[in-house]
């Protein structure tokens, strides 16, 4: 095959990805849109297509990237089945840096102590190729209480 022949493939091959990376985000996003209408609930969306609703404001500053952070959370998807949570007073120390993009995305828009729901297109979550017990491009819904960050 000729260089420009591979040439003409390879844009061909990116312009393909580049498309359903596309569609995969807008089909995300009628989703979770869907999801709010259905439900009556106010999100505000993040420029990255990350939707997030603070149902108790906190105090006392908010999380960066590399703080770690102490949390409750329920991760579910829009049909409601759950696929990871902490139970009870249980919380889960994490590293802010080592989380996917949709939490570093929407966390630093919450304060110590404030609760609230993160809509997380599955670009920004697990994608096409998420761990074992994941959906594979699913739209990911986490119930949050940031409890404590350092």
């Amino acid at each position: 095959m000729s260089f420009r022949n591979l040439l003409l493939l390879a844009i061909l091959s990116l312009t393909i990805l580049a498309c359903n990376k596309t569609d995969q985000a807008e089909v995300d996003r009628n989703a979770i849109l869907q999801y709010l209408q259905e439900n009556n609930l106010t999100a505000t969306e993040h420029d990255s297509g990350v939707f997030y609703i603070i149902d108790t404001p906190g105090s006392g500053g908010s999380p960066d990237l590399n703080s770690t952070i102490t949390v409750r959370y329920k991760g579910s998807y829009l049909d409601d089945v759950v696929f990871g949570q902490t139970s009870g007073s249980e919380t889960a120390q994490l590293k802010m840096n080592e989380l996917i993009q949709g939490w570093q995305i929407a966390l630093p828009y919450f304060q110590k102590g404030s609760t609230g729901t993160i809509f997380i297109p599955s670009g920004l979550g697990y994608g096409g190729n998420p761990p074992v017990g994941i959906r594979a491009n699913a739209v990911l819904k986490f119930d949050i209480e940031l409890v404590d960050f350092q």
